[in-house]
């Protein structure tokens, strides 16, 4: 996963936990948001993102 990919990904969970904190989002919402926040910051943290994987897709530069 390239770093343009985990930055955005970095800031959807900042937006998530913004509408959270400030009462923008609650009840069932908040829950979906907040597994999809998990795991948007997860794949951000480990740099891999197994939807990609199975279509062979890669958000890295390429050496060289």
């Amino acid at each position: 996963m390239g770093l343009i990919d985990r930055i955005v990904r970095l800031g959807v969970v900042f937006a998530i936990a913004y509408a959270y904190a400030f009462g923008l989002i609650g009840g069932t919402l908040a829950l979906v948001m907040g597994v999809v926040a998990l795991v948007l910051l997860v794949t951000s943290l480990t740099a891999t993102c197994p939807a990609y994987m199975p279509f062979g897709l890669s958000t890295r530069r390429k050496a060289g």
